[in-house]
């Protein structure tokens, strides 16, 4: 196995770990608002989540931005929860500058979701002659895995409207599933 292909299965690893579900949880939170047919929109949410990710991985590899663990940890569900929490409040996506923050989010978030995984990353790389590609690779996976987690919820999405349930309950569902777990994440962490 070449080293891109390792670090790319580790990114893919990452993300569909279900152990560490508080991305796949991210994701959800980001989606929630989305039907099949917004699918651009969506692969545009998480690819700026993935470059918000990757700044901060690469940038915590070089050991530019250092933050306890601790922090980051809290930080994490912190993001998770308030960005269902504003799919609640606001259950339908919106147009112009709703979808610009939108975006802003998912990149400013990507930022804090990238040091919670720093730390491991960079202890890994530490080994390697050149970090670029393997962390190309690693967030390479980490975007694949993510269009692994959309595609599979739009699907359930597409099936749940068939079943009967409207657009607006679906998204009031899984949003407040994803704050009830990002809360319980929350109150779990060192940060306390």
């Amino acid at each position: 196995m070449t080293s891109f292909e390792l670090y790319f299965k580790l990114g893919l690893q990452h993300i569909l770990d279900l152990q560490g579900f508080d991305h796949i949880l991210f994701i959800l939170a980001l989606c929630a608002v989305y039907v099949a047919r917004d699918w651009v929109k969506i692969l545009l949410l998480v690819t700026a989540f993935t470059l918000g990710h990757s700044l901060t991985l690469a940038l915590a590899t070089f050991e530019v931005v250092q933050i306890r663990s601790e922090v980051i940890e809290f930080l994490i569900p912190v993001t998770i929860a308030f960005t269902a929490l504003l799919t609640l409040i606001k259950p339908k996506p919106n147009s112009g500058k709703g979808i610009q923050l939108n975006y802003l989010l998912a990149l400013v978030f990507g930022l804090i979701h990238g040091l919670g995984f720093a730390n491991y990353l960079r202890s890994l790389l530490g080994k390697e002659a050149s970090i670029w590609q393997p962390l190309l690779a690693f967030n390479v996976g980490l975007e694949v895995g993510q269009i692994v987690i959309v595609a599979a919820f739009l699907l359930i999405t597409s099936l749940v409207h068939l079943a009967g349930i409207n657009r607006k309950e679906w998204t009031l569902i899984v949003s407040a599933f994803v704050l009830g777990v990002a809360c319980m994440l929350m109150l779990q962490t060192k940060f306390w």
